[in-house]
């Protein structure tokens, strides 16, 4: 990275910013008092109309968001000033806050608001009315330093300084440091084209394709922030879903956006997007490929059709045997598909239809004439036979034998369990397995499943309407002892009368009951967690290009506005059912009406790796071309070839030595998914508190992982294990190579028991090997 002569660092002037920070901290203080006090205030309060008690639980909702937010911000509250060309001084920080006169300037600007927008994007050549910019370095409620940025057009030509970097020393100080197995958020480093994509406005699909290093999943993040900021109301009401690849990503993200001072935001992975089911086996990504084909909404279709049974119906009623033919029961079938409803809800058209050709079998049997004439029945006895039919439990078992109610779990787990079903249905016969592990793969045809069946809520809001009569009842009951024990009164000017109201005159049961009803406290992401038809205000999708046709389905179902941003790189697509390309993902469902930004520089990644992997980019596709570096980070990756024998042990040495270089700092070790098993006992009995597998902790300072499991992650340094392998292991086995080489933010070393992949032919293997 460049350094230009308009960059200095100051020291004499860190007591003044200390002064303004104690202020900062003090009025942070006092907010939080007053905050708390009133929260405290509502929830005292009781009684009153429908619409006080309203009001109170907003207010409630709006001063406990209040405290959260400030709670979350106060490690880093200050970090940026702007000297304006007016003589005027602009503090910007995480949160907004406001001198005690209101009338008053803001204390500090939140980095969302418009104000603060010049902190990002004023340069050289472009002040937007800036004569200095500065990077407030803290730590703690501490100012440790300051750098400063003289906007001055001469001073910045002369210098040579970047247009495409701005706060060059502030970023340089955020990406030289060392990772500490949680991502940080990026406000006070924010690039210009990076805040371009952070406010862009909220409607329609936003699709961000960004090479390895360029800030996706951190731009994304605080596009979240920022739009809760700018359209509170409505994501508040309606939630934000953030969908990562794994686990482990969302580990790694879940401090950014409480640093941001949003803890509203459901963090979520595709097989945690069925309320009730934990979607987390392993399975081929042969197979996985297969459940991820829109061809699948057909397979599901069927499989519900084929639970939809004709045969012969027989059950015995009161010592009688009653028999409906199949051709009566084909007549049922096709009464209940007409209706075009859900399979569970149109099971009880069906079961309707079944009962009365039931009931004309005992009219016949009871009420025959024995001259015959006319059935000695009449309807109110048909009625009568009707109704006790469809209560008799035979007779529904008998239903639920040729129509049964079925839940998602329940359709899938006898389609994947027997051959029979799967042929019946036509899908491939590699969908059979024996047991009911979910993976995430299953979680779209779940959701796909539950629009075909529909769920019968008939019985659900009997049992409410029960509870609700029960809860006016009680009511009624309260008021009376109120009426008896107590009257309210009142006297007219010049009558010499008492004119005396009860509890019942002032209030009704109903009204009574609904006042103390439990209100539904939980916030729209909890909300929105445990219901699988929520419709979100807002998605963004992290590693989008691994998403299958089916999980963009399922995605768009949730997302009914089409309000979403998307990031990814299709450069790094490793799912056999993920995208290659983003009009093939968006014109189905979207038409034209998508946009489409890149980020076209590389922060993370040091131009010595990106050198390597610019190799491995050619090869997946030369069109495509890397982001560039903005900075060195002085070491070359290495590359050596070891014994096939000796592999564990040069592993051990190898990450041993890394993991010193890199002192603090995070090791990653990136191995085929065959090899994490295998090298996981040398390396956890070499080294102390080595995190291994499928939800490692990257707070360890060493993680053995495979390719997938490291997706959206970074590291300090990457010692990449048996890279042929990798390439081998997969039909999109470069893009896993990609994916490998470019998770570290400085040192990059392979180890490797074959030839190396060709694609990697620019690293240099040193002649010495490490002992272990």
């Amino acid at each position: 990275m460049s350094s230009s002569a308009h960059d200095t660092q100051r020291t004499d002037d860190i007591g003044p910013e200390q002064e303004y920070l104690d202020l900062l901290y003090g009025r942070l203080a006092a907010e939080r008092a007053q905050a708390q006090d009133r929260l405290a205030a509502s929830l005292r309060e009781t009684g009153g109309t429908p619409q006080q008690r309203s009001q109170r639980e907003s207010a409630s909702s709006l001063y406990a968001d209040r405290l959260a937010q400030l709670d979350a911000v106060s490690e880093g509250l200050l970090f940026g000033r702007l000297d304006l060309s007016e003589p005027a001084t602009r503090y910007i920080g995480r949160i907004g806050l406001l001198a005690e006169d209101r009338d008053a300037d803001p204390l500090l600007v939140d980095w969302r608001a418009p104000a603060a927008r010049a902190f990002y994007l004023a340069t050289a050549a472009s002040p937007q009315g800036v004569r200095r910019r500065r990077h407030i370095r803290t730590h703690g409620r501490r100012v440790t330093g300051v750098d400063d940025e003289v906007l001055d057009l001469g001073a910045a030509r002369a210098s040579g300084a970047r247009e495409d970097v701005t706060g060059e020393a502030a970023l340089l100080a955020a990406l030289t440091a060392a990772r500490t197995g949680r991502m940080r958020d990026i406000v006070e480093t924010i690039q210009a084209e990076q805040d371009e994509v952070i406010r862009s406005p909220l409607a329609g699909v936003l699709v961000v394709q960004g090479g390895p290093g360029t800030g996706k999943t951190a731009v994304a993040l605080h596009r979240a922030a920022y739009l809760l900021y700018t359209h509170r109301a409505q994501l508040t009401r309606h939630g934000v879903l953030v969908l990562g690849p794994n686990d482990t990503f969302l580990r790694y993200i879940s401090q950014v956006l409480p640093s941001l001072a949003e803890t509203g935001v459901l963090l979520s992975t595709l097989g945690g997007l069925f309320p009730g089911v934990t979607a987390r086996a392993s399975e081929p990504d042969t197979v996985a490929e297969i459940k991820g084909r829109l061809a699948m909404t057909g397979v599901l279709a069927a499989a519900v059709r084929d639970r939809q049974r004709v045969a012969d119906l027989a059950v015995e009623v009161d010592g009688y045997e009653l028999r409906v033919p199949a051709e009566r029961v084909a007549a049922a079938r096709e009464v209940a598909r007409r209706t075009g409803r859900p399979h569970n809800l149109a099971r009880p058209v069906f079961l309707t239809e079944v009962v009365h050709a039931l009931s004309e079998v005992v009219a016949e049997r009871i009420g025959a004439d024995p001259l015959g004439g006319e059935n000695l029945l009449d309807e109110a006895d048909l009625a009568e036979i009707r109704r006790e039919l469809r209560d008799d439990p035979v007779v529904v078992a008998a239903a639920d034998e040729l129509w049964p109610e079925l839940t998602p779990q329940e359709l899938l787990s006898g389609l994947y369990g027997a051959p029979e079903r799967l042929a019946a249905a036509g899908a491939d016969p590699a969908l059979y397995r024996a047991d009911d592990a979910w993976s995430p793969a299953d979680v779209p045809l779940l959701d796909e499943a539950a629009e075909l069946l529909g769920e019968d809520t008939s019985a659900a809001e009997a049992e409410a309407e029960r509870r609700r009569r029960q809860d006016i009842e009680y009511a009624e009951g309260v008021l009376e002892i109120a009426a008896g024990s107590r009257s309210y009164e009142f006297e007219d000017e010049g009558e010499e009368r008492d004119e005396q109201l009860h509890a019942t005159d002032l209030v009704s049961a109903s009204r009574f009951a609904e006042r103390h009803a439990l209100a539904d406290r939980r916030t729209a992401a909890e909300r929105a967690a445990a219901d699988r038809t929520w419709a979100f205000g807002h998605v963004i999708v992290d590693e989008a290009q691994e998403l299958s046709p089916m999980a963009w389905r399922l995605l768009m179902r949730r997302c009914p506005s089409r309000s979403m941003t998307v990031v990814g790189d299709v450069a790094q697509t490793s799912d056999l059912s993920g995208a290659t390309s983003w009009a093939d993902v968006f014109e189905p469902y979207v038409s034209s009406r998508w946009r489409l930004t890149e980020l076209s520089v590389n922060y993370r990644t040091p131009a010595e790796v990106m050198a390597v992997a610019a190799d491995v980019l050619a090869a997946i596709d030369p069109a495509l071309g890397s982001a560039p570096a903005v900075r060195s980070a002085g070491v070359d990756p290495w590359a050596r070839r070891v014994a096939g024998p000796d592999l564990a042990a040069e592993v051990v040495a190898a990450a041993r030595a890394e993991a010193a270089a890199i002192g603090a700092g995070r090791l990653g070790v990136v191995v085929p998914a065959a090899l994490v098993d295998e090298l996981a006992p040398a390396l956890t009995a070499a080294l102390p508190g080595v995190a291994v597998g499928e939800q490692p902790d990257l707070l360890n300072r060493v993680v053995l992982l495979s390719v997938k499991q490291a997706k959206g992650l970074e590291f300090d340094a990457v010692l990449l294990v048996e890279p042929d392998r990798i390439v081998a292991d997969s039909p999109r086995g470069l893009s896993d190579l990609y994916v490998a080489v470019t998770r570290t933010t400085n040192r990059l070393g392979v180890l490797h028991t074959a030839a190396l992949p060709k694609e990697l032919s620019a690293l240099e293997t040193p002649a010495p090997a490490l002992s272990a």
